[in-house]
């Protein structure tokens, strides 16, 4: 069974960042990633997600990222700078491997299982995102719908909602994102939301990201589920929006009361059939492997200091709470790195 100072879980932004890291750090580590090729959860992202209207892609650690023709598909564009960078820094991903759990050795050291076999290990960073946990909420009669749900994991694009009824939930980024395209070739468009959108004028600056992120931190300080980056962040009035806005799309419903077998209800009593539930509502972190470490507190969440786990240094969460966004997966990575160092050259684990 192989042995290494540091086993890293993920190869996607936090992952790869990670890796650049300890490849200067002196200590040993092991990249697992359960995706058969680069690009982490960008290469699943849908087909008609374009550039132009990602958000941001921050460079990885030590190789600039040449923002490609607005036009080139997310899902090729991302994956392709992945695997350049892996290239570039000779970062030896061991893929696919899916990781099932870790536990504790017995010795002071970790047992990372996976499908490929163990390895012994004396820290963890986990990089594995959220794209393999998307989050659908319950609603009274969801089983008894005739129509078809689906989750953004699962949207590929427009076409195949030619013609129907589409409720679309959510009121993040990819929900108006998704909102938009469909509504070019559905029959209706209905956009749904929990609590009422909030747009914002002036610009994404650093100050209001660390604001964002400065909320989701606070959580994850106190033991509570982070939530996401994305629901704690406005809505952008893009060119996009304001053309949406002016079409009359952006009429939004608060949330329907239950779900019918025609369509939905709200509690006044107003119905509407419907033919398509697009649930836009988020992701959870994909953590289950770490249950056996028994991590998560009484309020339901992880108690984190920075990247590190409060109850557990050996353990570093990267991409994970207020570190879940691009640029915060890069400094995550160099932070839970430099912790780790000092942890492992501690006389009590040398």
């Amino acid at each position: 069974m192989p042995e290494t100072d540091v086993v890293v879980v993920g190869a996607g932004q936090a992952g790869l960042s990670s890796a650049y890291h300890l490849r200067s750090s002196g200590l040993d580590f092991a990249l697992l990633d359960a995706d058969a090729a680069p690009g982490g959860a960008w290469q699943h992202r849908w087909p008609t997600l374009r550039m132009a209207t990602v958000h941001g892609i921050f460079d990885l650690p030590g190789m600039h990222f040449t923002t490609p023709p607005p036009d080139e598909p997310a899902a090729d564009a991302v994956p392709a700078y992945f695997a350049a960078f892996e290239r570039q820094f000779d970062i030896d991903v061991q893929r696919p491997v899916a990781v099932t759990a870790v536990r504790n050795a017995g010795d002071g050291r970790l047992l990372v299982e996976s499908d490929k076999g163990a390895w012994i290990t004396r820290a963890l960073i986990n990089a594995t995102g959220t794209w393999t946990r998307p989050f659908v909420p319950y609603y009274p009669g969801q089983d008894t719908f005739l129509g078809r749900q689906l989750h953004t994991a699962h949207y590929r694009g427009p076409a195949e909602f030619a013609g129907k009824r589409v409720v679309v939930v959510g009121g993040g980024a990819s929900a108006v994102q998704l909102l938009v395209e469909i509504a070019d070739v559905a029959a209706t468009t209905t956009w749904v939301t929990r609590r009422p959108p909030v747009f914002r004028d002036g610009p994404f600056t650093s100050d209001y990201g660390r604001e964002v992120v400065a909320k989701v931190d606070a959580r994850v300080r106190a033991g509570l589920p982070p939530g996401s980056i994305a629901s704690a962040t406005e809505l952008a009035w893009t060119p996009q929006m304001r053309e949406a806005r002016e079409r009359g799309l952006l009429r939004r419903l608060p949330m329907f009361d239950k779900i019918e077998p025609s369509g939905v209800r709200w509690r006044d009593g107003a119905t509407q059939d419907v033919d398509v539930i697009l649930w836009c509502t988020g992701f959870r972190p994909a953590l289950d492997h770490l249950a056996p470490l028994r991590l998560r507190g009484p309020r339901g969440g992880i108690v984190m200091d920075g990247t590190r786990v409060v109850t557990d240094p050996r353990i570093h969460l990267v991409g994970y709470g207020p570190s879940a966004s691009t640029v915060g997966a890069n400094r995550a990575g160099r932070a839970a790195v430099r912790e780790l160092r000092a942890l492992l050259a501690a006389p009590a684990l040398a």
